[in-house]
């Protein structure tokens, strides 16, 4: 099945049918479901591992970053969320990442980002893609697995890794770990937090998102964290930024987003950041391409297989 999956990524074309039945989508979704549920809601891992931002559903690259930064389990990865919306080929980019989950569940992570939900996917293109491409049936599978998502993860007990960002609701590690899966995500409180905050410069401590849900937070709030927990850095993914990565605060916070020419509409950058062994971060970056130089590239990177 992935072979199926990549050998349409490397067409970089989009077809109106999928390369696999429902009954593999349902098997699949019912697979990892399970791999989830076996694992904590707060995940601990060590280095190396790789750290991926945003992909919305840019299937082509995707695979672009898998040829740059190695296809696992040549490498590990932690996705800090935002699979599906706004891009194309949501159905192909979950698929993908829930069959790595399923083949490698001790490489390979999947965190929960906003979009992992059913109220959100029906504004911003997921469920349409579904209803469009498969049935409403299917998009209700995939919401059971959006439901029984990890939702944050550390790094070698150092960096702190989330979709969104912090929250006043989060008093200890604890709090995340108690948080029972399968869950949506309530309209507000600590799992909205993490999935829907963000930093600011203006902010010195909590104030109300411009997104009009959850709060943004200060660098007082960034330091008091780190210093509690005693760890050096947040990563975190949920906003677009120009070169793929931005750091905050003194680099005590970094933006990590993996999706290029986002939309067709932003001229940015997809990053991935590579945390070693001793905790050095370096970060991939993906050049924005448009359509056709998209495709051209897929090609070129076919016939290097």
């Amino acid at each position: 099945m992935i072979q199926r999956l990549l050998d349409v990524g490397y067409t970089g074309k989009v077809s109106k049918s999928l390369c696999l039945k429902n009954t593999e989508i349902t098997a699949i979704c019912q697979a990892a479901r399970e791999v989830f549920l076996a694992q904590p809601t707060l995940i601990e891992l060590s280095p190396p591992v790789k750290i991926v931002g945003d992909v919305h559903g840019q299937y082509s690259d995707l695979i672009r970053l898998f040829e740059m930064c190695g296809f696992p389990p040549a490498s590990n990865y932690l996705f800090l969320g935002d699979y599906v919306d706004r891009g194309k080929q949501s159905l192909e980019t979950i698929l993908l990442l829930l069959c790595y989950k399923i083949k490698y569940p001790e490489n390979f992570f999947l965190l929960r980002g906003n979009h992992e939900c059913a109220n959100v996917t029906r504004v911003y293109g997921f469920y349409d893609e579904c209803k469009r491409r498969c049935n409403i049936k299917t998009w209700k599978t995939f919401i059971d697995v959006f439901n029984c998502l990890p939702i944050a993860a550390i790094v070698a007990s150092k960096i702190f890794c989330v979709h969104g960002g912090l929250s006043p609701s989060l008093h200890a590690m604890e709090d995340i770990k108690r948080i029972q899966r399968p869950t949506d995500v309530p309209d507000y409180g600590l799992l909205n937090d993490l999935l829907w905050s963000d930093p600011s410069d203006t902010a010195l401590d909590w104030e109300d998102n411009e997104r009009g849900v959850s709060y943004c937070f200060g660098k007082a709030v960034i330091n008091d964290f780190l210093l509690r927990y005693d760890m050096d850095l947040i990563c975190r993914a949920h906003m677009v930024v120009e070169d793929g990565y931005e750091f905050w605060n003194d680099r005590t916070l970094v933006t990590v987003f993996s999706a290029p020419n986002y939309c067709g509409e932003f001229d940015n950058y997809g990053a991935c950041m590579s945390v070693s062994e001793d905790l050095l971060c370096a970060f991939e970056l993906l050049k924005p391409l448009d359509g056709a130089a998209l495709r051209k590239e897929m090609t070129k990177a076919k016939r290097k297989r």
